[in-house]
């Protein structure tokens, strides 16, 4: 039986982890739980294409994840966790200038090429007018002049999802563990990680899965920083008494979105922030920003209650693609990290072919593309 040792236990990490056990390996997952992490601040958007148009490389992976969230929830529904926040929900991309609404043909003919090619999770595609926008989205303001909407986009709890592959973790025999961890090498080689509490785990294969701190847990491997942290800050409003549980998203074409979830609720977002270091802080700026764009879209949100706001930290890679494989130098650590703001969408996926490559099993998705040393 392997063993191995993964350090980060968000969506990524803990998918590896639930994978593995039910590849028969034993399991040690550790996380430091840090104030910042990208899985417990996310959105949780599941949206049609935005994120990959113009990264090819990606869009294999992209299509193979979202057909593997119905198996991964039946998984999670047979673990005794049927309840994890997904529900379509549909898509609106709005057009708020005369050139954003010129766009929604083409965005439409590319929605509709790919959907041809596989992508069935983007469904039905149609340009709707402004009025037909609000009918879906009643808080939509006289600055949306028209819309695409796609009817299979998605929503998924973060939070909710993380804790079920945790709970199916521990109830497959894996050990979870609070601690900080870093490779332990002897004679050139990784036979497992140590804990800052000074004890030694002595693993077949581990994996850095880490999120945007993966690059600190690297450096003593000699590995040039492969990803760095984006500061994201949204903001979770609520709408006393209103029914917001079916609204579809709203994306902007840049980085605005608004989500609802029940009850009454909505999530507007995000800004990304580079250069942010650590620091797991929501700034004025960023909050009047976020604020600013999500009633500029939706007015009416200035009578809604600011209930909470978050922070994360996106593991960024200068060519937006994942990072997923082995390192040269060391075969048996394994990297599993740089999802930028898709780690909810691609994540759980990543990390089931990153285990079966960990198992010996050929993955199912080539990671050619995504070797974690090709941005070294």
């Amino acid at each position: 039986m392997i063993n191995v040792a993964i350090i980060g236990g968000g969506v990524v990490g803990t998918s590896i982890a639930h994978r593995l056990l039910r590849l028969g390996a034993a399991v040690t997952l550790i996380d430091r739980e840090d104030e910042g992490r990208a899985t417990a601040a996310a959105a949780g958007l599941l949206p049609p294409l935005d994120h990959f148009i113009g990264i090819e490389a990606v869009l294999p992976l992209l299509l193979a994840a979202r057909a593997h969230y119905p198996e991964l929830l039946g998984e999670l529904a047979r673990e005794g966790e049927p309840d994890v926040g997904y529900d379509a929900i549909g898509a609106l991309q709005v057009a708020t200038r005369e050139a954003e609404l010129d766009a929604l043909p083409r965005l439409a003919a590319e929605c509709e090429r790919r959907r041809a090619a596989g992508f069935s999770h983007i469904g039905e595609v149609s340009v709707l007018t402004a009025a037909q926008a609000r009918s879906l989205f009643p808080l939509l303001g006289p600055a949306v002049l028209g819309a695409l909407h796609c009817s299979g986009a998605a929503r998924i709890d973060g939070r909710r999802l993380l804790a079920a592959l945790r709970a199916g973790v521990l109830g497959r025999g894996g050990r979870v563990l609070r601690a900080s961890a870093a490779p332990w090498v002897e004679s050139g080689r990784v036979v497992g990680v140590r804990l800052d509490s000074g004890a030694a785990l002595a693993a077949d294969a581990i994996v850095i899965a880490g999120g945007a701190w993966s690059s600190t847990v690297l450096e003593p491997l000699g590995v040039a920083p492969l990803v760095r942290p984006q500061r994201g800050q949204l903001l979770h409003l609520e709408l006393p008494g209103q029914a917001t549980a079916r609204w579809p998203l709203v994306l902007g074409f840049l980085h605005q979105y608004l989500l609802g979830f029940p009850e009454s609720r909505i999530v507007a977002g995000a800004t990304r922030e580079d250069g942010s270091g650590f620091e797991p802080r929501a700034t004025v700026g960023g909050v009047s920003s976020v604020l600013a764009e999500a009633t500029r879209l939706a007015p009416a949100l200035r009578d809604a209650v600011l209930f909470e706001a978050r922070v994360g930290f996106r593991p960024v890679t200068e060519d937006r693609k994942p990072l997923l494989g082995p390192l040269a130098a060391f075969p048996n650590v394994f990297v599993a990290t740089g999802h930028g703001g898709y780690g909810l969408e691609v994540g759980p996926y990543s990390g089931a072919l990153v285990a079966e490559l960990i198992a010996g099993r050929t993955p199912r998705v080539d990671l050619t593309p995504f070797a974690p040393e090709r941005a070294g």
